[in-house]
């Protein structure tokens, strides 16, 4: 029989062996995630450098072109309010064919004069400002809607729209002149071999300074050209108070653009930003029993459970046995974003908002989320790199915590220098149709670089150091957001509850007395 002493050396021997295999197994699953993290960026990068190096052709649509509603909800004066929905009303696009919907709460609206003043501006066109608080269906109790306060404003337009086409686009967005014709062509699968039931666009925010309140009521009174948003005086542009807008535009023109790219390239899942959707009344109505967009009013998210619920659910023609798309992103063009004075402190909640919108939603995507980011992957392939005997033998890659740095710096400095490049060629705006009404913003930067190479590192390093405890306090620090100036909570079955200023939360049904009395 064994001594007791080489028992217990047995025991350690086995011990040590099974956790040297637990070691092993889990570098080799980071192995795994590393490498498939990288081919999903290649897939995004290579997608957006062929897709937005050119501007695209103009869809030539004639009297056969199919009526389109512009959606466009308003919530406050945003950067550059007047140009980006005045981009609407420039479409290459059958002017007789379009229909232009701005959607607002109340007649206190901050932007009413300025829609009142684009209506004017282009009389030719069909535009109505619509008002929630005078929604007949709404005040006299025919129609219950829930809290999502962008459903409650476009409602109406929705139920109203001349044709079966629509346009959602939000107010904040700038698109060029042929947006309109290429997204109707895309949806009735011009270049395919079937239509598609939703089309949308790639966002691209810009960090801008806008322009002062004065210059908003100049641009009202003599000049309808300006750049509408606030700007904070000189002593307070501090990198806190401004910061926001850097780490959005990086975000968005880097880990944001290649995911959301390389995800609607394979469409292996529906993934959408509903910066700017279109897609069909009867699909949404024969899928929700003819309630449309007011079928998601107790939801937060309506973009994500739009696109998920024609993805997923086949509509008449598919019923009836055609094979139609699921989504198509209209590649090339881009959904432009003018930002303006986001302090690091809106940045973070915008993130946390989203973030505990998307847990309930998208759950698994959500959890994995913290390692597709560059500080946190390249900590999983060092640790590969470092721990598999493979590279130890093949490349004599030291199994040592120095190496382990090492190695994660090289991965993280390639994967900024990638950014780099991404952040460049889509701000260069090569694939925009420039002419004389194209804003700055939307413009290639006269030098080629929208920011030179130390301060986007600044906002690179500070959006990526920020990435995981953002999501370490969306994911786990609670379900309470902000969102248009009103408190929600966000419900295990996806559904948002309004926070009322007394603490007491508010269902749907509640939804109706509160807002006659707000």
């Amino acid at each position: 029989m064994p001594t007791s002493s080489a028992a217990e050396d047995l025991l350690v021997s086995s011990v040590e062996q099974n956790a040297s295999t637990i070691t092993l197994v889990i570098a080799g699953v980071c192995l795994v995630w590393y490498v498939a993290v990288a081919f999903v960026c290649s897939i995004g990068t290579l997608q957006l450098s062929r897709s937005y190096s050119r501007p695209r052709l103009v869809a030539l649509w004639g009297d056969d072109a199919p009526d389109v509603t512009v959606i466009r909800p308003i919530k406050g004066l945003e950067p550059c309010l007047y140009e980006c929905l005045a981009s609407t009303f420039r479409q290459t696009y059958p002017r007789e064919k379009l229909h232009i919907r701005f959607c607002i709460a109340d007649r206190r609206e901050p932007s009413l004069p300025i829609l009142e003043r684009l209506v004017q501006d282009f009389p030719e066109h069909d535009a109505q400002i619509l008002i929630e608080d005078e929604d007949a269906s709404l005040q006299d109790g025919t129609l219950q809607l829930g809290p999502n306060p962008k459903i409650r404003n476009m409602s109406r337009a929705y139920r109203e729209a001349p044709g079966d086409i629509v346009w959602v686009l939000d107010c904040n967005i700038w698109v060029a002149k042929g947006t309109v014709g290429r997204m109707v062509a895309r949806l009735d699968g011009a270049g395919s071999t079937h239509k598609n039931k939703f089309v949308h666009q790639l966002p691209l925010v810009v960090d801008t300074e806008g322009s002062t309140m004065r210059d908003e009521m100049h641009g009202l009174n003599g000049n309808a050209g300006r750049d509408l948003s606030t700007t904070l005086p000189s002593d307070q542009r501090t990198a806190s108070a401004i910061g926001g807008g850097r780490l959005e535009e990086v975000f968005m023109s880097s880990s944001h653009a290649k995911f959301y790219t390389a995800i609607n390239t394979v469409l292996v899942a529906p993934c959408i930003v509903g910066k700017s959707t279109m897609f069909r009344r009867s699909h949404l109505g024969f899928l929700t029993s003819g309630r449309g967009i007011d079928f998601f009013t107790q939801n937060i998210c309506e973009d994500h459970l739009i696109g998920d619920l024609l993805w997923k659910q086949k509509v008449p023609e598919e019923v009836a046995g055609e094979v139609w798309g699921k989504h198509a992103m209209l590649f090339g063009d881009l959904a432009v974003q003018p930002m303006a004075n986001m302090s690091v402190r809106e940045y973070w909640s915008r993130r946390v908002r989203w973030l505990r919108v998307r847990k309930f939603t998208v759950t698994l995507a959500t959890l994995v989320e913290p390692g597709t980011e560059s500080f946190l992957c390249s900590a999983y392939g060092a640790w590969a790199f470092t721990t598999l005997p493979l590279f130890h033998d093949k490349l004599a890659i030291p199994q040592t915590w120095t190496a382990f740095f090492l190695v994660w710096l090289l991965s993280v400095s390639i994967w900024c220098a990638m950014d780099r490049i991404l952040y460049l060629h889509l701000h260069s705006a090569k694939s925009i149709e420039v002419d004389d009404q194209t804003p700055s913003f939307a413009r290639p930067p006269k030098d080629g670089r929208r920011r030179v190479f130390g301060e986007w590192l600044l906002a690179w390093l500070g959006r990526e150091t920020l990435a995981l405890p953002i999501w370490v306090w969306a994911f786990w620090g609670g379900t309470k957001v902000q969102w248009r100036d009103r408190r929600f909570w966000v419900g295990m079955d996806m559904k948002v509850h309004e926070i009322r200023d007394d603490g007491e939360r508010v269902n749907g049904e509640a939804m109706k007395g509160h807002v006659k009395a707000r």
